[in-house]
């Protein structure tokens, strides 16, 4: 692997990164920042691909006013090529609220579940005056449904 190969992979990972942290955080505007205009985030099987004004919508209103108060990620494994990125992660919470992004019409439950995400990440590169810039093209999420709903008592 080259030198530049290096550092456009880990230039992914700071933006995928940055991209989850903006996420916990509530900045919407910073997540936005490292997605393209055409860029697409999906939450499977729960949400259907959502990209431009719908994507802001989506995370303005179903997703960052709903994260758990006790929202809790950790990187199990991660892997990349030039073009890809796949993160898989355990997601812990006590579900305190509805979460329209990931359960739909489910009330709170309050009870605490940890299921395992697998997020697959896209980039696109584009080089302009031997600079390289570098956007999220698409951001899917596979959730282990199952595995959430029988921790909550939904099964």
């Amino acid at each position: 692997m080259t030198v530049a190969m290096q550092t456009l992979i880990t230039g992914m990972q700071a933006m995928t990164d940055a991209f989850h942290a903006a996420i916990e955080s509530g900045d919407l505007d910073a997540a936005l920042a490292v997605v393209a205009e055409d860029g697409v985030l999906e939450d499977v099987p729960v949400g259907g691909p959502r990209s431009g004004a719908e994507l802001r919508r989506h995370l303005a209103e179903d997703v960052l006013p709903h994260l758990p108060a006790d929202l809790g990620i950790r990187r199990v494994t991660r892997t990349a090529d030039i073009r890809t990125l796949v993160d898989q992660r355990l997601v812990g919470f006590t579900h305190d609220r509805e979460l329209p992004w990931l359960l739909p019409g489910v009330a709170a439950t309050h009870r605490r579940a940890e299921v395992l995400a697998i997020s697959v990440v896209a980039f696109r590169h584009r080089t302009h005056a031997a600079v390289t810039r570098s956007l999220i093209v698409s951001h899917r999420t596979l959730w282990d449904q199952t595995g959430l709903r029988t921790q909550l008592g939904l099964a």
